[in-house]
């Protein structure tokens, strides 16, 4: 009867030495873990971005849809011992006309993407990211206009759509980024102009300077236009 009473102890202390070690055992989380695609409409041209930031990880893997590692790093030495935590890298872009859309998208198919990765302490970090094919038009009609003491109004119209030949999705912008290197500014949806500091733009060398703008989509996609003004 001793024995019998005291199993559903046993048992009871194995279940929560299970659960402790599985709270224990709980993976961290990436903050951030993006991988889209960004299109430049001026130069046909497109690649893939990832973008992620976590706590002092050492090792770090990219796992596609089909659970197919496309992505390894590790930190060696005092990376190793230390760890990292953001981390940024463009794809290759490849023209357009040399290497065709289809087969570019077939490359990295939608779906879930799997960040996996280990930390300092040998524990695990996890995260996920969504890709999608819908890419939006680059922002159409750009103009700048440069006036006196150093004014300069850069615009655009508003994109709704997609560059033609790529797969036909909604798009909805959720912002315009500005780029007039190294100035730089993002905006919201409804906003399809930017005054440029004019203490900035007295900065500029005399001659063409360049600029892109940026559509951004809710998937974290974007699409560039590249355009330019003459400061006298």
């Amino acid at each position: 009867m001793k024995t019998q009473r005291s199993l559903p102890l046993a048992l009871g202390t194995v279940f929560a030495l299970i659960l402790a070690g599985g709270a224990q055992s709980q993976a961290a989380e990436f903050s951030e873990s993006r991988i889209y695609i960004e299109y430049n409409q001026s130069a046909n041209d497109l690649g893939y971005h990832v973008s992620l930031d976590g706590e002092d990880w050492t090792r770090l893997q990219i796992l596609n849809p089909k659970g197919r590692r496309i992505f390894e790093v590790y930190g060696r030495a005092a990376y190793k011992q230390l760890g990292m935590t953001e981390l940024f890298f463009e794809g290759a872009e490849p023209n357009l006309d040399d290497f065709p859309l289809a087969s570019l998208l077939a490359l990295f198919p939608e779906g879930e993407y799997e960040f996996e990765g280990t930390t300092v302490d040998e524990g695990v970090i996890e995260g996920e990211g969504m890709l999608s094919h819908a890419v939006p038009n680059g922002p159409g009609n750009v103009t700048a206009t440069l006036g006196a003491n150093d004014s300069l109004v850069i615009g655009w119209d508003a994109v709704t759509t997609v560059p033609d030949g790529f797969p036909v999705r909604p798009v909805t912008i959720v912002g315009y980024q500005l780029i007039v290197k190294p100035f730089q500014v993002t905006v919201p949806a409804d906003v399809t102009s930017v005054t440029v500091p004019p203490e900035f733009v007295g900065s500029l060398p005399s001659g063409e300077n360049l600029f892109e703008v940026l559509a951004i989509d809710v998937s974290g996609n974007q699409s560039i236009t590249e355009s330019s003004f003459v400061k006298p």
